[in-house]
């Protein structure tokens, strides 16, 4: 009887996608084997679901096409489509050098879906069909063939590159609000409510938001691999997207501009510096240096600024009181709420900072150099809290957990939800017996 091994896939997948996978393959196995694959619509369900289960960014590329192929016949305002691609609510005024200010509302909702699907498609895409390739030629030809160590390689990389994008951009943003540069506290408050945006600023803010929200789909549904920090991880996420949430809805969006900026400027140099160390980079040492700077400086320096300025500047610049009519947030409440998500936020950076020195005194005491926040959820408990110390291992293929179709291995876990690699290669394509 035809049956299906998984072995060692806790961590790559939730419960109910191993079933539906192991129910797949049973079917697809049965089919092929008797040779029976079944004409019609049937097989063409099972084929698509085969196809999308190896290549995960085709679905929500469908999705796109399928809002763009409606909004390309009618390009206009008036088109259902056109909120889901383009940034929605313009107003008639302008700015002061003669740019298109924008409003908010709920039809901002179609921007946020749209683009959560869009950076759903790039993540996939980008590790599977570019990342994936350059790490066989990146990685030390030991690290190769090791599924953790390429996975991790993949998302830190998609990381810098996302970041490498929205880091400057960010920057540029707030260079041209007036009176933000160079986190200048005061007009998060003197200028509350911030209602009115530059489209720049408004699509900017929106695609963030996007960002996190496809981030939150990832951690839910466990696309990653789980770090031994994944309750800090978890906690971040939370309250990284209530901030953005909440700044956007009660319109304390310049103050979030500049959490954004500080946090993913430092995030790229996190994720370069651990791509430097996975490729065994030469200037993974000095590089470090850098990036521990850039954790410091924007992540506590600046942040601990902004915090400052919630309880010493929030209730004394500008009017303080409650109107939901008006609308006018800044008042008592928001003050809490505020103070008390950054400084939770301030609290989990902490925390990664002293595993972030921890890593820093192993390299200068002892010539270790391992991963700042450990990608591995299992292992000793004294294990530090940084980069894996399994990366330095030369591992064997038996080492990696698979899954085996009729006692052939099929997939390991790399293979499935996260990249749909298959058998070592990018397009996840076996050939049938």
């Amino acid at each position: 009887m035809n049956r299906i091994q998984i072995e060692s896939v806790a961590d790559y997948a939730i419960k109910p996608q191993r079933q539906a996978s192991k129910s797949r393959r049973r079917k697809l196995s049965k089919q092929r084997q008797d040779g029976q694959m079944i004409p019609g619509p049937e097989n063409f369900f099972l084929w698509y679901k085969e196809m999308s289960y190896r290549h995960t960014w085709v679905n929500p590329l469908i999705a796109m096409l399928v809002i763009i192929g409606c909004y390309l016949p009618n390009p206009t305002r008036s088109n259902w489509a056109h909120d889901f691609i383009f940034v929605a609510y313009p107003l008639e005024e302008k700015g002061p050098n003669g740019e298109q200010l924008y409003s908010k509302g709920l039809g901002d909702g179609k921007f946020l879906f749209f683009y959560t699907l869009f950076f759903t498609f790039t993540r996939e895409f980008i590790m599977q069909r570019i990342l994936y390739p350059l790490s066989q030629k990146l990685l030390p030809k030991s690290t190769r063939r090791n599924k953790a160590t390429i996975a991790r390689f993949l998302e830190q990389a998609y990381t810098a590159i996302y970041f490498a994008v929205f880091g400057p951009l960010g920057l540029y943003v707030m260079s041209q609000t007036p009176g933000l540069w160079f986190f200048n506290t005061t007009p998060y408050w003197s200028t509350h409510p911030n209602i009115i945006h530059t489209g720049i600023f408004k699509a900017y803010y929106l695609l963030q938001w996007s960002y996190w929200l496809q981030q939150a789909i990832v951690l839910v549904l466990m696309l990653e691999k789980p770090r031994k920090d994944f309750k800090e991880l978890v906690i971040h996420h939370i309250v990284t997207v209530a901030l953005i949430t909440l700044s956007w809805r009660f319109h304390f969006t310049y103050i979030g501009l500049s959490v954004f900026i500080t946090h993913d400027v430092s995030d790229f140099f996190l994720a370069t510096s651990k791509v430097f160390n996975y490729i065994d980079s030469p200037i993974t040492g000095p590089y470090f240096v850098v990036f521990i700077f850039s954790w410091v400086y924007l992540r506590h320096y600046h942040n601990l600024w902004i915090l400052w300025s919630v309880f010493y500047e929030l209730p004394y610049v500008g009017e303080y009181y409650l109107d939901w009519d008006e609308p006018h947030y800044k008042c008592g409440l928001a003050k809490l709420v505020i103070s008390t998500l950054l400084s939770a936020l301030q609290l989990v950076n902490i925390f990664w900072l002293y595993c972030v020195l921890r890593v820093a005194y192993r390299y200068v005491f002892k010539a270790e150099l391992a991963d700042v926040r450990s990608e591995d959820e299992g292992g000793e408990e004294d294990d530090d809290v940084g980069f894996d110390d399994d990366d330095t291992k030369t591992p064997t293929l038996e080492e990696t957990p698979k899954i085996q179709l009729n006692g052939e291995a099929l997939a390991s876990p790399i293979d499935g939800q996260a990249t749909g690699f298959g058998n070592h290669k990018p397009n996840g394509i076996h050939k049938r017996a």
